[in-house]
């Protein structure tokens, strides 16, 4: 063996220390274009409000330098944007991870079940009188990690099948959300009114509360994320292909899906189901990217720029009404998804 890599079509070689990396140059230059967009809507989102604050001191607060709007930008909008980073990202990995094993581009948390399982579980809950925004995180991924593993094991057969692993997913979806509607029933009137509201997706009211447990998930998941990424490869072969090169499937489609159900639930968790950014944030990065697997960085960048975008619209369109986030993100994802479908179905038919 020489030790020289070799080097695709389209890549760059990135020595660091004795090992060599191969970096997608398209991806690379798509996550830097994505990285300024998403600092520009931020400055945006902290500018924006009630009342104006110059970009310059915006700037000057975020670096931590004394200003006079201060309380405006550092303590009433950055925690709520915060949130929103967090939650775009983590939907925008969690939507490439399990569209990424699906092999289907409908493939997406609230598309096959998993939205619906945290959301039923958690207004369940509130049914009962739980209402902590502390403990009701952590009661999404139980809903949603109990929904996917519903919805994986039928439709397991031998294999997972990309189309009835949708299918069925989209089945659990509607019965949990009928699950969800009784119990908006049979609760109080208040607490049903508050539900329906977290259902919708919206961040009015989060903070650094709902920031913290996040941000720290996600800070621990990273090495997780890491290995999902170099994993994206070999499920992305055929199954011949990879079971020949000793790559035990199974195990990794469920490491990855395992991965994407945790972080899908924590961020319903915190905001709510915001519908459609999961699906729309992993799409778009590989379009832009043009790359053979859906980028998890350019992702969860991407579901970031939705999100804080979204909830930056969904306070000045109707202000002082403020709508919910997500139903921005569905006015857009709705029309995507149908999109989706129409096209996919035109494929299968000049086949």
């Amino acid at each position: 063996m020489s030790g020289t890599t070799v080097r695709p079509p389209g890549y760059a070689v990135v020595r660091a220390g004795r090992g060599s990396y191969l970096l997608h140059r398209r991806a690379a230059v798509t996550a830097a274009a994505l990285a300024v967009a998403l600092a520009v809507v931020c400055v945006a989102y902290l500018s924006v409000g009630e009342s104006f604050v110059a970009p310059g001191e915006v700037v000057r607060v975020l670096l931590g330098r004394p200003s006079a709007d201060e309380l405006v930008v550092g303590t009433l909008r950055l925690p709520r944007m915060t949130v929103g980073l967090l939650v775009g990202a983590a939907f925008g990995i969690a939507g490439a991870l399990i569209q990424t094993v699906a092999r289907n581009p409908l493939a997406s948390p609230d598309i096959i079940g998993i939205s619906q399982g945290a959301s039923a579980l958690t207004v369940g809950a509130m049914t009962f009188g739980l209402t902590s925004y502390t403990v009701l995180p952590y009661l999404s991924v139980a809903g949603g990690v109990a929904a996917a593993a519903l919805v994986y094991a039928f439709a397991w057969r031998g294999g997972l099948h990309a189309t009835r692993f949708v299918l069925i997913g989209i089945g659990f979806a509607i019965a949990l959300r009928s699950v969800t509607t009784l119990f908006l029933t049979k609760g109080d009137v208040l607490v049903a009114q508050q539900a329906q509201i977290w259902m919708t997706g919206s961040l009015n009211g989060r903070g650094w509360e709902e920031a913290a447990p996040l941000g720290w998930l996600l800070l621990a998941l990273v090495p997780a994320i890491l290995w999902a990424a170099r994993a994206q490869r070999t499920v992305s072969l055929d199954d011949d292909t990879a079971t020949a090169l000793g790559v035990r499937l199974g195990r990794v489609r469920l490491g990855l899906v395992l991965l994407g159900v945790v972080l899908a639930s924590v961020a319903t968790g915190a905001a709510g189901p915001v519908d459609f950014v999961a699906l729309l944030a992993p799409q778009i990065a590989r379009r832009m990217t043009r790359t053979a697997q859906i980028p998890l960085l350019s992702s969860a960048l991407m579901g970031a720029v939705i999100v804080v975008l979204a909830d930056l619209l969904a306070r000045k369109l109707l202000a002082p009404t403020e709508l919910p986030v997500g139903v921005l993100t569905a006015a857009v994802g709705a029309p995507y998804l149908i999109w989706l479908i129409v096209r996919s179905r035109t494929a299968g038919g000049t086949s």
